[in-house]
C-alpha cells in the first residue's frame, strides 16, 4: 500500500489557522478537558492553559492509496473449523485488543496512545467563558470610536500660530543670524581697522594708497550690505510646539468588592467569597482594558481596604451592611463618575445584618447604587435565608435584569453560581 504525504512547508500564520479548525474539530474534547480543569484546580491557578487527550483513534487522518486492481491468482491456507457455506460469529468485544479509550490496559493485543493538545492559556479562559457574557453590557464608548490623548513631543518647524513657541524661535534665529555673519563682521572689522591706518595723519596718499583705500572702501560697503541683508527672523527660525496622539483605552471597568468580614464570617465562608471575586475580575478582564478594583471590608462599619486586608483581616462584633452601601456611593462620587466608567458591584455575606438595616439597604441599592452601576450581584454564602436576604429579593423583583442574586454554600457551587449570574440570555446554565 502506498501513502501519499503532504510535505510542503507551512505558509506563515499557517499554523493559526489549522489550531483554530483543531479546536473547531474537536469542541467537545477540549470542553470536557476544560471542565475536568477547573474540577481540579483552584481559581487562583484558573489562568493558565491545559493539556487537553484526544484519543489516536479520534485524530486519525484519511489517507489515499492505490486498490489491487487487474485479475489475480491466490492461495490461501485452509483451517480445520469452517467448510463452505459455515456462518462465521462476529468476535467479542474486548478481546481484540485494547486502546486508550477504555482507559484500561489490555490483556491481549496492543494499545493506543492518546494525542496531546496543549491549550494555550488564551485559548482555555476562551472555552472557560464561551457561552457567558455581561448581561446588557452597555459600553461608554464604543471600541469603533477610539478616544486619543493628546501628549508633548518636542518641537516642530511646522504648525499653527497658536503652539508657536516665541523663545524657541527667537533662540533659532540668534543662532542662524551669528553663524551666517560671524565671517563677515569678522573681515568688516579687519577692513576699518585697515582704513583707519591708511588714513592716519602723515601717511602719503600716493596713487597706489588711495587705490587701497577705494578697495577697502568699497568692500566695507559691501560687507555692511550683506550683513544687513541678513534677516532677523526666517520661517526657517519658527519652532512650534508639537504634540502627538496616543490611543487610551475606550473602556474603564471599576468592580467593587464588598464583604461582611464580622465574627459570623469564618474563614470557610471568607474563602468561597473570594473565591467568587477572583473569578469576576477574571471575567472583566476579557470586556475591559483598564479595571480597578475597589475592597471594601464591613463590620458595623464599613472601610476600603487593600487585597492582603480585604481577605484575610479578622473582626468581631455584629453587622451593619448599609456602612457598606454608604461608602460605596461616596468613592462612586468622588473618583468613579457613571458617565466615564462602567461600574460593577459584587457583594458577599452570610445574610446575618442588624434587623433595622436591611430595609434601608434595599433602598440605599435601588435609589443610590444601582442607576450608577452596570450590574449589581449578591453572593449568599450561608444557607439560612435571613432578613437581608428577603429585603434583597424583593429589590430583585423590582430593579430589573441588572440586579440579581444566588446562594453558594460549596466551593463546587461557585462556578456554576457564577454562569447562572453571568450566562448569555438563552443559554442553557
Amino acid at each position: 500500500m502506498q501513502q501519499i504525504i503532504d510535505r510542503r512547508l507551512a505558509g506563515k500564520n499557517k499554523s493559526i489557522g489549522n489550531r483554530e479548525r483543531f479546536l473547531r474539530r474537536y469542541k467537545e474534547q477540549v470542553k470536557d478537558a476544560v471542565r475536568r480543569a477547573i474540577d481540579g484546580r483552584g481559581i487562583r491557578d484558573l489562568e493558565r492553559g491545559e493539556d487537553v487527550h484526544i484519543p489516536k483513534k479520534d485524530v486519525s487522518e484519511p489517507v489515499f492509496h492505490h486498490g489491487s486492481g487487474g485479475k489475480r491468482e491466490m492461495v490461501h491456507p485452509g483451517n480445520q473449523e469452517y467448510v463452505a457455506g459455515d456462518r462465521i460469529q462476529r468476535p467479542k468485544g474486548g478481546q481484540g485488543g485494547g486502546g486508550s479509550g477504555s482507559g484500561q490496559a489490555s490483556d491481549s493485543g496492543e494499545g493506543e496512545d492518546d494525542f496531546v493538545f496543549s491549550l494555550s492559556k488564551e485559548e482555555f479562559m476562551q472555552v472557560f467563558f464561551e457561552d457567558l457574557a455581561l448581561p446588557h453590557l452597555i459600553r461608554t464608548q464604543l471600541a469603533e470610536t477610539p478616544e486619543w490623548k493628546s501628549h508633548r513631543a518636542g518641537f516642530t518647524s511646522d504648525g499653527t500660530p497658536n503652539n508657536l513657541h516665541v523663545v524657541r524661535s527667537m533662540r533659532g534665529a540668534l543662532g542662524r543670524r551669528i553663524a551666517l555673519g560671524t565671517g563677515k563682521r569678522r573681515e568688516l572689522h579687519e577692513l576699518e581697522e585697515r582704513l583707519a591706518l591708511l588714513r592716519t595723519p602723515g601717511t602719503t596718499l600716493d596713487d597706489a594708497v588711495r587705490r587701497e583705500i577705494d578697495e577697502v572702501e568699497a568692500r566695507i560697503v559691501e560687507l555692511r550690505r550683506r550683513i544687513g541683508a541678513i534677516p532677523f527672523l526666517d520661517p526657517i527660525d519658527l519652532r512650534f510646539r508639537s504634540r502627538v496622539k496616543t490611543p487610551v483605552p475606550t473602556s474603564k471597568a471599576v468592580m467593587f468588592c464588598l464583604m461582611d468580614v464580622s465574627g459570623s464570617m469564618d474563614e470557610q465562608r471568607k474563602e468561597l467569597s473570594k473565591r467568587f471575586f477572583i473569578l469576576l475580575y477574571l471575567f472583566l478582564t476579557r470586556h475591559y482594558e483598564k479595571i480597578d478594583i475597589v475592597y471594601i471590608r464591613h463590620h458595623t462599619q464599613a472601610q476600603e481596604v487593600d487585597e492582603q486586608g480585604f481577605f484575610h483581616s479578622t473582626e468581631t462584633g455584629g453587622t451593619v451592611v448599609s456602612s457598606a452601601l454608604v461608602l460605596m456611593e461616596e468613592i462612586i462620587r468622588a473618583r468613579y463618575p457613571s458617565d466615564q466608567w462602567n461600574i460593577y458591584g459584587a457583594q458577599a455575606s452570610d445574610g446575618d445584618n442588624w434587623h433595622h438595616d436591611s430595609g434601608r439597604c434595599r433602598e440605599l441599592l435601588a435609589q443610590k447604587i444601582l442607576p450608577l452601576v452596570r450590574y449589581y450581584a449578591y453572593v449568599q454564602v450561608a444557607e439560612p435565608e435571613q432578613n437581608l436576604w428577603d429585603e434583597y429579593a424583593r429589590l430583585a423583583e423590582e430593579s430589573g435584569p441588572h440586579f440579581a442574586m444566588r446562594k453558594a454554600t460549596e466551593a463546587s457551587q461557585i462556578y456554576p453560581v457564577f454562569r447562572d449570574l453571568f450566562k448569555k440570555e438563552g443559554a442553557p446554565a
